[in-house]
């Protein structure tokens, strides 16, 4: 099985129009410390929240990036 994030807007359409790291990991807890280093970039980037799948299975869904 495999992990990866999808990035999505504030409106929860997912962010396709800009480079953003396609990252794939092996487990749910890599993934989870690579968004925990990561989403200050991601937020610069233009992404508001996050999808966490595993292969194509929603494991959680639209966590913001912003500290609210």
């Amino acid at each position: 099985m495999t992990w990866r994030w999808r990035y999505e807007n504030a409106n929860g359409a997912e962010v396709t129009d800009r480079p953003l790291p396609r990252e794939v990991f092996p487990s749910q807890a890599d993934a989870e410390s690579w968004l925990g280093e990561n989403w200050r970039e991601l937020l610069e980037s233009g992404v508001e929240q996050v999808t966490l799948l595993e292969e194509d299975r929603v494991e959680y869904a639209r966590m913001s990036l912003r500290s609210e």
